[in-house]
């Protein structure tokens, strides 16, 4: 496969929309009191950016990914990018059991990616 364009963009594309869509899903949190009209229209705004990102990054990726590697490469760095944004954005603390999670969802990628088992 190699470190090209097609290997490389899909990654960075997809780590900076899961940005973006983290803040659009979970950033209102911070502002519980705030109208829910105005939570919902300023989280379409960011994740119309998002879509940005992600398509393009489906498309480019598409040259060397299948379907269901995009889409674990996505969980992937969705789940990364929420367990930082917890610890920034909400002060949370990150735990054995999280540890053990993670740990179980890189095995399920890594059998998505090692393809069939013999």
């Amino acid at each position: 496969m190699g470190l090209n364009f097609a290997t490389l963009a899909p990654i960075g594309l997809l780590l900076a929309s899961n940005v973006f869509m983290t803040f659009a899903w979970y950033g209102h949190l911070k502002w519980p009191t705030s109208a829910l009209w105005a939570a919902v229209l300023i989280s379409w705004g960011i994740a119309f950016f998002e879509y940005w990102l992600a398509v393009p990054a489906n498309r480019i990726g598409e040259a060397v990914y299948s379907p269901s590697e995009l889409k674990t490469i996505q969980e992937v760095i969705s789940l990364s990018v929420f367990a930082v944004f917890t610890v920034f954005y909400f002060g949370e603390k990150l735990t054995v059991n999280h540890g053990v999670g993670f740990g179980l969802i890189a095995l399920g990628a890594f059998f998505i990616f090692k393809g069939p088992l013999k």
